[in-house]
């Protein structure tokens, strides 16, 4: 089995993710790759508090560059995964018909809460609380696939 996943308005989404593959042996089976909705930051690296929080949970973003969804994400990705109701909307709007994407939110996959959207870190500065929720989502999103196989 090998799985495409894009995480869609957080990358330090796709930071976690990476961690934890590379922790299960699954890298190999696995491609990832955050975007965003929306064309803001195209080309620029995640924001430096992001990437404060990420580093002190041994999560590496320095790699990453911003990018948009492109039409192509939804024929090359299996799963599609946003951190919110709006961009879930804004990516169920623009996908194409013919796409096989599975296109769902992150927080479906959290075991305990029962918010739909994660709260956004940058306006409301609470990266540990988010980064909090992402992991177990991570986790629960990435055991859902494992028992797949």
């Amino acid at each position: 089995m090998f799985v495409w996943v894009i995480f869609v308005a957080l990358q330090l989404l796709r930071g976690y993710f990476d961690l934890l593959l590379k922790k299960n042996n699954h890298s190999e089976k696995f491609e990832i790759d955050s975007a965003g909705t929306h064309a803001y930051h195209i080309g620029n690296p995640p924001d430096s508090r992001s990437q404060a929080t990420a580093i002190s949970y041994g999560v590496d973003l320095s790699n990453q560059k911003a990018r948009q969804v492109h039409e192509s994400d939804f024929y090359y990705y299996d799963f599609i995964i946003a951190m919110d109701v709006n961009n879930l909307e804004i990516l169920k709007s623009i996908c194409p018909n013919e796409s096989q994407s599975q296109i769902q939110l992150l927080l479906d996959y959290h075991p305990s809460i029962e918010l739909q959207s994660v709260p956004d870190p940058y306006y409301e500065g609470k990266f540990d609380e988010v980064f909090d929720m992402v992991y177990s989502a991570c986790s629960s999103f990435f055991e859902s696939i494992v028992k797949k196989d």
